[in-house]
């Protein structure tokens, strides 16, 4: 919950007290609050209603992959056991959390750029009330008229670009799902077709993708780079140099990256 700041974007929120993760999740027509807490080392789902079997099993699949049970990260923590500023995470960290679907995510990357967080959090919860307190199909996205995205969710350049995106997948010429692994589809065919994608250019694709479990991209941007001179007491490396001191992480380096730069965030 706590891995990444778009976690927290509408349609959730987390309380602290007890330590819970609350999501609203639509499944078709169905829209269901989700409060997600540990209990006894599980993690416990309650939904705020009674739902049927075909529901409850689509909201465990969702959960699942947000938290993302399917990741096998044993090859990365073998790599990091003994490392002075990474081996911290062995214990665990590593997973970071994702939205149910890669369209959602890639939407919310796209509302990343090249703006204050303020103006994220704006856009996300337009797109949110948009939706009716869940986040809005494609479908929906792809028909709501231009003038909302400029006015209403004050979303500048992005708005094309979202539009855009949500009318494709909407279409099925694209299918931003199957850029999941193991989908049979190598990190360079995954990270050259979201380069492809208007409004995601390096930085949204190394952010997607990290939130895909493809952790080979380091995330460079205008908060991960000053973070990173600050850690290395330096006052100023170029990209090519700060990817080179990850390059020993292989296929993690992304991960690698993250981690170091995160490491205050948890207890």
């Amino acid at each position: 919950m706590y891995s990444h700041g778009c976690a927290r974007l509408a349609p959730a929120r987390i309380v602290k007290d007890p330590l819970t993760y609350h999501r609203t999740l639509r499944f078709g027509e169905s829209i269901v609050a989700v409060t997600l807490c540990e209990r006894d080392g599980a993690l416990d789902v309650l939904a705020d209603r009674r739902v049927s079997r075909s529901v409850a099993t689509s909201i465990e699949a969702a959960v699942a992959r947000m938290f993302r049970f399917d990741d096998n990260l044993a090859p990365f923590y073998a790599m990091i056991a003994g490392d002075e500023r990474l081996g911290w995470a062995v214990s665990g960290a590593g997973r970071l959390l994702a939205s149910p679907s890669v369209f959602e995510d890639t939407i919310k990357t796209v509302c990343t750029t090249n703006c204050a967080w303020s103006s994220t959090v704006r856009m996300t919860n337009a797109l949110v009330e948009l939706g009716g307190g869940a986040f809005p199909e494609p479908d929906l996205v792809a028909r709501t008229p231009d003038v909302w995205f400029k006015d209403a969710a004050r979303m500048g350049y992005r708005g094309p670009y979202i539009k855009a995106i949500a009318r494709d997948v909407a279409r099925g010429v694209l299918d931003l799902e199957s850029l999941r692994p193991p989908a049979g589809r190598s990190d360079d065919e995954v990270e050259a077709a979201l380069l492809e994608l208007p409004g995601i250019g390096p930085y949204g694709t190394a952010h997607v993708m990290q939130l895909l479990g493809r952790h080979r991209n380091l995330v460079l941007d205008s908060w991960t780079r000053p973070s990173f001179l600050k850690i290395e007491k330096k006052k100023q490396a170029k990209d090519s140099t700060i990817r080179r001191t990850f390059a020993k992480y292989g296929n993690y380096a992304g991960l690698a990256f993250w981690l170091m730069l995160t490491r205050g965030w948890v207890e």
